[in-house]
C-alpha cells in the first residue's frame, strides 16, 4: 500500500464570530496517500478551506495534529513552515494571486528566488514549468495579457517550480468557464500522475473524472469518501449542487 504522505488526525479548529464559536473544522482524521489526488468536496462553509489551510501550515488546529511526510507540521515553529511552504507545498488559489507587473515566467521566477534558486537555473526551471502547463509561447506575456485559464496555469506552474512532493489546490476553477477548468483538472490529473500528491477543494462536478478520491465535508465534519469510480451514486452525487 501506497504511505500516506498526509496525516490528520482528529484534527478541530474554530473561530470567534460576534462572541460565538464557529467550529469550522471537527475531529477530522485523513490520510492522502503519495501521488493521490483527492477531491474535498462540500457546500461553502463546509470547512473545505480551513482543512486545507491546516495541512498546508498557513493554520494551526485548536486541537490534533498534521504531519507531512512523518513531520508534524502542526506545532512547528514559523521559521520551520516557511520552509516547507517554499519547499515541500505548492498552493494554488481561486483569485490566481499573480503579481500583474511582472512575466509569467517572473512570476514564477519568484518564487524559485525565494526558495534560495540563482543565476541561469531560475530561467531554465521557470521555462521548464511554464512549458510543462502549456504556456511556452506566452511566458513573457502579463496576468492582464492572459485568459483566466492561462493565468491559473501559470499560478499552478508557480507552485510546482520547486518539485514540491505536496501540491494544494483552493477551488482551482471557481473563476474559470466549464471548458477551461476541464483543461485545469486534466493538468493537475497529470501533475498527480508524474507522482504529486493534489489535495483540491472544490464543488464543481467536471473533478470527478479526474480525481482518485472523494471527501465529502459538511459542517466542519469529514462525512463521507468515495473512490471515483465505485458506484453510479456518487457520480449522481456529484451532479447536484453543493
Amino acid at each position: 500500500m501506497t504511505p500516506a504522505l498526509v496525516a490528520v488526525r482528529d484534527v478541530s479548529r474554530s473561530f470567534a464570530l460576534s462572541g460565538t464559536a464557529v467550529h469550522a473544522v471537527r475531529n477530522v482524521t485523513l490520510d492522502v496517500a503519495e501521488g493521490e489526488f483527492v477531491a474535498l468536496r462540500g457546500r461553502s462553509g463546509s470547512g473545505k478551506t480551513t482543512l486545507l489551510n491546516l495541512i498546508a501550515g498557513l493554520d494551526r488546529p485548536d486541537s490534533g495534529t498534521v504531519h507531512l511526510g512523518g513531520e508534524e507540521v502542526s506545532s512547528a515553529s514559523e521559521a520551520r513552515l516557511t520552509e516547507l511552504r517554499r519547499h515541500s507545498i505548492g498552493v494554488v488559489f481561486q483569485s490566481f494571486a499573480l503579481l500583474p507587473l511582472f512575466s509569467a515566467r517572473e512570476n514564477v521566477g519568484i518564487a524559485l528566488r525565494i526558495a534560495g534558486v540563482h543565476g541561469r537555473a531560475v530561467f531554465e526551471r521557470a521555462d521548464e514549468v511554464i512549458d510543462l502547463v502549456g504556456l511556452g509561447p506566452r511566458k513573457d506575456h502579463r496576468p492582464y495579457e492572459l485568459s483566466g485559464g492561462e493565468q491559473q496555469r501559470v499560478a499552478i506552474a508557480r507552485a510546482i517550480a520547486n518539485r514540491p512532493p505536496l501540491l494544494i489546490a483552493d477551488e482551482p476553477t471557481g473563476e474559470l468557464d466549464s471548458a477551461t477548468g476541464a483543461q485545469i483538472f486534466e493538468l493537475l490529473q497529470r501533475i498527480s500522475a508524474e507522482g504529486t500528491t493534489v489535495i483540491a477543494a472544490t464543488h464543481d462536478p467536471l473533478m470527478i473524472e479526474h480525481v482518485e478520491r472523494i471527501v465529502e465535508m459538511e459542517d466542519g465534519a469529514l462525512v463521507g469518501q468515495s473512490e471515483v469510480g465505485q458506484s453510479d451514486e456518487v457520480a449522481e452525487d456529484w451532479s447536484r449542487p453543493g
